[in-house]
């Protein structure tokens, strides 16, 4: 294909003229699509969003016109390679997303490819009825990417893979054929059966056999007449390589009538593995594996260092599994709220695996064989012989039942000579696969990552075979080409090639591309991320879009600007740096510090570009210290947001009479030091009396600082790095005399900064690290300092919002048990309220600012009944909801000094 030759200008015009649907060829949108959540890397031309199928025939057309590769892409979540390219990227994921109907008596959906997989189960749930394959990105794979990737989940067992539950697809060629396939010949193109019946020999011979998950290589077996000649499912695991599906008929199957999950605790993931196979025949719906290293705290796990995740039918099937484990250890968990959150650890394996115990990286890879399930534990002792003989590590975990493992390894993909021992490692790992009878893939498809091993699983026969009904389908190579059949090596297009190890492109390499901040729907639980993604729906603005941009920005190819580039400054300026993602990304992605480092070098050597919010809600604590009654004066004035450079849809919050400060003097007691952050000591003093107050009943007695401190957030949020690092360092002049001592901050935000920013940010000074280790919460530092003391009892319905920074960063355990025993009743909402400080004031942001909140917290209050006590321990959220409910909530401290009478 002439690929780099193409005009490119000429093709996007011509595109545009042909199509309906969005044509971008744009550097931020070559770079959102440059890589999916695999090690690999390729720039494409530019991407099409289709409108329809007619679209698709269009683009198609297009690009066979000017000898131009195509790629179907879906959520871009594929792990071997294989929804990258260098031509054209078809972006099913904005228009053609549809769930078209649910026929309840057919038990049968039809759906478009862009269909993300939860909202095809949503739909299907009225009738008691589901999808069954379920992979854990489940909330944004769409059906399109897992038809290309045949892909299984957790379920599989019990309703096997994508393949097994397809039946008919609208297909198109690249050479313009419309094709409807059915599970006979139905659609095969010219020569397809002819050439099965001359090969008949090796397709009965060359498939190993007793593998429920073989993904590998083109399913031609599924072609031979004793099964019908079935052309979807041959068709299924093709990774886009024959033809483009339009719309597809997938089979569906009753949901579990009382789905009980029985977690089994075992020593080590070899023994799960030796148990797994014996548990089939009871009939399970999952067997997945998983060990400790991968658990980010056990909570309502079993003893082990291993577990299975069953879940069955009803308790008495799961009282039989138990039985007959032959476990350390069981759980058996019936309430949905229980197995959400234990199943929520099983999905995050794929991003917590990316981190070894000592915090240095792993990476796919090698990362879905499958072999016989009996085979399994036996496999598994030899492969981690294999990682120790090449020097690696790696967890194993993933779907024990079938036989199918998941694993990230701690390869060096950042120099030549760890390139090296990665294609080594591969080789000899793609043997020993095949020696136990394995498939080189069980879930994840072949990609750029095993393609080229396919010859040591099929041999070069029926490898050749694959590349001839490749020929037939697309005799012009222009589908996906170089997956499957004619691959490039596995050491090739690497990501991590070229890119800085150290500064922001090593830091921006951690996201995977597992897309968790790309969920759509309802989000149960506390999750925060990605409240922008889910305002706008762009690719640009998800913490895995930015990582992109950054990662392009770092590498200097598509974007070229560096710290300058336009294309970040535009993605990252909706980013409210609520620092979900530091939590919430199953690999830690801190895009709050990304956005404020890269603002702090996109400004720097030229401030007289700064926006003017920047120099007033981002210095707030200097103006309210130095001048606070200009402040006060200011707020008032018909022009005050234009002057402040803020947008005039917000009334500006007006600094108190009095400060906290100012009212109480210097507070003398010596068991904590109560912090009196900007937004508390100015705007809203009567918090901190408030928290005095319950402390002081409490029998805590508390201090304030000896002179003015700030934590540093504004200047951090609006990226003024220099002079927060400043401002924090007079802060450490300040409280040095009382360091050691619990340090109480009632601010959430200016909590996570101290816990986190301040010793990023200054790493050389050991009182950074000390004053961060000193932070309480509020109801941390009574739980810690008064554990005897007894909150007053209010016995009413709460309803608000959990700050993101404090889910984030701190936790909020404390708060849940301190309400729990004020006889507060009811959760706090997930989310992000959407001003997040300077975010919701900054011009352009209103319409975004008002999106978060209307997501989770606006409808959580509302659903609040008169009664309820609305909770909200940040400034900011509770200003959210002044405005745009109009109710007010409190801070936490505010409530139960209420309560004291």
């Amino acid at each position: 294909m002439g690929t780099h030759e193409a005009p490119r200008d000429a093709l996007r015009d011509a595109l545009r003229r042909a199509l309906r649907g969005d044509v971008d060829f744009s550097s931020t949108a070559r770079a959102l699509t440059s890589m999916d959540a695999s090690n690999y890397r390729r720039v494409p031309l530019g991407v099409v969003a289709p409108r329809d199928a007619g679209d698709v025939a269009a683009a198609l057309e297009v690009c066979r016109e000017h000898d131009v590769p195509v790629v179907a892409r879906g959520a871009g979540t594929s792990i071997a390679g294989q929804a990258t390219g260098t031509g054209v990227v078809l972006d099913f994921t904005r228009h053609m997303r549809a769930v078209v109907s649910v026929d309840p008596e057919a038990r049968t959906a039809v759906v478009q490819p862009g269909a993300v997989l939860d909202r095809l189960r949503a739909a299907a749930r009225p009738y008691g009825l589901t999808f069954g394959p379920d992979p854990s990105t489940h909330s944004r794979c769409t059906l399109g990417g897992m038809i290309g990737n045949n892909a299984c989940g957790a379920h599989s067992v019990a309703w096997g893979t994508t393949a097994d539950n397809v039946t008919g697809l609208d297909v198109l060629t690249y050479g313009g054929a419309a094709l409807r396939l059915g599970r006979d010949w139905r659609g095969a193109p010219d020569g397809l059966r002819e050439l099965v019946g001359r090969n008949l020999a090796a397709l009965r011979t060359g498939y190993p056999s007793g593998l429920p998950r073989r993904i590998s290589g083109y399913a031609l077996d599924a072609l031979l007449p004793e099964r019908g000649g079935d052309v979807v499912r041959s068709f299924c695991g093709s990774e886009g390589t024959l033809g483009v599906v339009t719309e597809a008929t997938v089979r569906l199957v009753p949901l579990p009538s009382a789905p009980v999950l029985a977690v089994l605790g075992y020593p080590d993931e070899s023994a799960a593995a030796d148990a797994a196979a014996g548990l089939l025949p009871l009939g399970p719906l999952t067997v997945e594996g998983m060990a400790a290293d991968l658990v980010r705290g056990a909570a309502g796990l079993p003893r082990g260092g291993a577990w299975l995740f069953c879940e069955v039918d009803g308790p008495d099937a799961a009282a039989r599994l138990v039985r007959a484990a032959d476990a350390l250890d069981a759980a058996v968990v019936s309430d949905p709220a229980g197995q959400r959150a234990l199943w929520r650890i099983r999905e995050d394996a794929a991003g917590t695996a990316t981190r070894m115990p000592d915090g240095t990286e792993a990476w796919p890879g090698w990362e879905d064989c499958a072999v016989p399930p009996a085979r399994l534990g036996g496999y598994l002792r030899d492969f981690r012989a294999l990682l120790a003989e090449h020097g690696l590590r790696g967890t194993p975990y993933g779907h024990f039942g079938d036989g199918c493992i998941h694993v990230r390894v701690d390869f060096d993909l950042w120099t030549g000579e760890g390139v090296g021992r990665f294609r080594e490692f591969s080789e000899a790992a793609a043997d020993l696969v095949v020696a136990h009878g394995g498939s080189l893939s069980g879930e994840h498809g072949d990609g750029v990552a095993r393609a080229e091993l396919l010859p040591r699983m099929y041999g070069d026969e029926l490898v050749g075979l694959f590349g001839r009904v490749k020929d037939l389908w697309d005799p012009a190579g222009g589908l996906n080409p170089g997956m499957l059949v004619r691959p490039g090596r596995l050491d090739e297009n690497l990501r991590f090639t070229g890119l800085p190890v150290v500064g922001l492109g090593r830091e921006v390499a951690r996201c995977v591309g597992v897309a968790k901040c790309r969920v759509e729907g309802p989000v149960p639980g506390p999750s925060v991320m990605c409240p922008s993604y889910r305002a706008t729906g762009e690719e640009r603005h998800s913490t895995r879009g930015r990582a992109r941009l950054l990662h392009e920005m770092a590498l200097g190819e598509v974007i070229t600007d560096g710290l300058r580039s336009e294309e970040v400054r535009e993605a990252l300026d909706l980013c409210l740096s609520c620092k979900g993602c530091r939590s919430d990304c199953p690999v830690g992605v801190d895009m709050a510090a990304y956005k404020a480092e890269f603002t702090d070098g996109y400004y720097r050597g030229r401030p007289w570009r700064r926006p003017r919010s920047h120099w007033t809600v981002g210095r707030l604590p200097e103006w309210l210290a130095r001048a606070r009654w200009l402040v006060a004066a200011g707020t008032r004035l018909p022009y005050a947001a234009r002057l402040a450079g803020v947008t005039p849809e917000r009334p500006l919050p007006r600094p108190a009479a009095r400060s906290f400060v100012a009212r109480h003097g210097v507070l003398a007691g010596e068991d904590a030091v109560l912090w009196p952050d900007t937004f508390t000591n100015h705007l809203a003093p009567e918090v901190g009396e408030a928290a005095v107050r319950v402390l002081d009943a409490a029998g805590i007695a508390t201090g304030l600082p000896p002179g003015r401190v700030c934590c540093g957030l504004t200047y951090v949020s609006t990226g003024q790095l220099d002079r927060a690092r400043a401002v924090m360092r007079r802060t450490l002049d300040v409280v040095e005399p009382v360091l050691g001592r619990p340090v109480v901050v009632l601010e959430p935000s200016c909590a996570a900064t101290l816990r986190t920013d301040l010793p990023e940010l200054l790493p050389d000074d050991p009182r950074a690290a000390r004053l961060a280790a000193s932070v309480r919460t509020f109801a941390s530092a009574l739980e810690e300092l008064a554990p005897q003391w007894t909150p007053p009892r209010l016995d009413r319905p709460a309803a608000g919002q959990t700050h993101c920074h404090q889910h984030a960063v701190l936790g909020d355990a404390a708060e849940r048990r301190l309400r729990e025993r004020a006889g507060l009743n009811g959760e706090l909402s997930g989310g992000c309220c959407g001003l997040a400080g300077n975010f919701g004031f900054e011009p352009g942001h209103y319409e975004v600012s008002v999106a978060c909140a209307e997501d989770r917290l606006l409808p959580a209050v509302a659903a609040a009944g008169d009664d309820a006590v609305l909770l909200a321990d940040g400034f900011s959220c509770r200003t959210q909801l002044d405005h745009l409910a109009g109710r007010r909530a409190r801070h936490l401290a505010e409530v139960l000094a209420e309560g004291l009478g």
